[in-house]
């Protein structure tokens, strides 16, 4: 507050700041600087060229908030794709690639290197002047630390103006970019979740320019060609899950409670609302809600609701070893949601066998493999629910389903092999 209290009470300086600002960003993305990617280009292909040896690209993530679901720790927002990213990250670089990645500013040493990836920091979230931290510092030390990781390609997923900063970076510097789509407003030509003007500008040009799009389900493939008349791949998402024996283990230990697990951040789009409305409706059923509040009324009046209807359990946020424990212990998980990508707890349940009971169904997949049941309201939800608690061959019929689906399509090694494929392919394109 204070600095902002200066640059108000001095315009001479508040004037020279915009200056520097704009001199730098004029600097930075001048066309003609792109002639200096051809001695970077030499330096670090050259000896591979002579060799005949074929070098793995050098890889960076571009995830701000990902720090904290790399290092362990609860720092930034960790869902589903922060911890996704950082699978990924970890994959490669377990396979001998140089892996870097982007985020934001937590305290950590720059350069400081986690399982194999390198952490190079951007700023502080909260950095710098309301009217000019979107260029200085949160773009100006994007481009910074792109620079230091000096990569070959760049992998950036949620749509937001950071994915058109980025590609403006790698189109000046010859370098390469895919873009991973994350739920399906990314792909609706209104682009709903961007409230300003430079935003969704932005992001068309990333989408535009990326060197390959990728998707998670054919109705966002779909989506992103009506849209934008963008082509994509689609390809399932990478997600750790239990060995085997522990598999086996939890089929043994099921103690026969009608538990049904919800779990997620607890906001609007979420519709946690109709959980409890199915909770009010099945008395005789045990509910867990799982998952951070959002900061606002509504994910308040949700939580005040939920302590007071005796079958609900309030759990808040849990770490990812409690996590794996109600995933062993719910009969079913039901998710309400109006819409979503292709969310990491539906392929997390799959992998421990649990059925899913929901409203939004990916690609049609519950429906037609068998991995659950499908309802547009609370009462379908109920007789969903029903239909596998009270039917022991049918739930164990949808949990093998479900098992078998995860291991088919979204084992790490089973999907990171296809990500792998794209990788190299996308770097070695000329």
């Amino acid at each position: 507050m204070e600095r902002i209290n200066e640059l108000i009470s001095d315009p001479d300086r508040c004037r020279r700041t915009g200056e520097r600002v704009r001199r730098l960003v004029q600097f930075e993305y001048t066309w003609e600087k792109a002639a200096e990617n051809v001695p970077d280009y030499m330096q670090h292909n050259m000896s591979d060229l002579y060799t005949g040896r074929e070098r793995h690209p050098r890889i960076c993530f571009v995830a701000q908030n990902a720090y904290g679901a790399l290092a362990g720790g609860d720092g930034g927002h960790i869902g589903g794709v922060e911890r996704q990213t950082s699978l990924m990250a970890r994959w490669f670089a377990s396979r001998g690639y140089q892996v870097n990645m982007l985020t934001w500013d937590e305290g950590q040493d720059d350069g400081v290197e986690i399982d194999g990836v390198r952490v190079f920091k951007m700023c502080r979230k909260e950095a710098g002047v309301k009217g000019l931290r979107f260029v200085w510092p949160k773009w100006t030390s994007l481009v910074a630390a792109m620079k230091r990781a000096d990569a070959d390609l760049y992998y950036q997923n949620c749509a937001e103006c950071v994915t058109g900063q980025v590609a403006l970076w790698c189109r000046r510097r010859g370098r390469k970019l895919i873009y991973s789509v994350a739920s399906h407003p990314d792909c609706d030509k209104r682009l709903p979740r961007m409230h300003t003007l430079r935003e969704r500008v932005l992001y068309r040009y990333g989408l535009k320019a990326a060197d390959k799009v990728i998707v998670q389900t054919r109705k966002q493939q779909d989506m992103l060609w009506d849209s934008f008349g963008r082509d994509s791949v689609v390809l399932p998402m990478p997600c750790p899950g239990p060995s085997a024996d522990d598999y086996m283990e939890r089929e043994r230990a099921q103690d026969g409670k009608n538990r049904v697990l919800w779990i997620g951040r607890v906001c609007k789009v979420k519709s946690p609302d109709r959980l409890l409305d199915l909770a009010e409706a099945c008395p005789d059923l045990r509910f867990d809600l799982v998952g951070p509040a959002a900061d606002n009324g509504y994910a308040r009046t949700i939580c005040e609701r939920a302590k007071s209807i005796s079958n609900v359990t309030l759990h808040g946020p849990a770490s990812r070893g409690r996590v794996s424990e109600f995933y062993k212990n719910a009969r079913v998980m039901c998710c309400t949601s109006e819409f979503e990508g292709f969310p990491n707890t539906f392929l997390e349940a799959w992998s421990y066998g649990v059925p899913i009971v929901t409203t939004f169904d990916p690609d049609n997949l519950i429906a037609e493999k068998g991995l659950g049941r499908v309802g547009k309201d609370v009462r379908e939800l109920a007789a969903g629910i029903r239909d596998l608690l009270e039917s022991p061959d049918k739930r164990r019929k949808a949990s093998q389903s479900a098992r078998v689906y995860y291991l088919e399509n979204h084992a790490v090694d089973k999907a990171m092999e296809r990500f792998e494929h794209i990788f190299t392919e996308i770097a070695r394109t000329q």
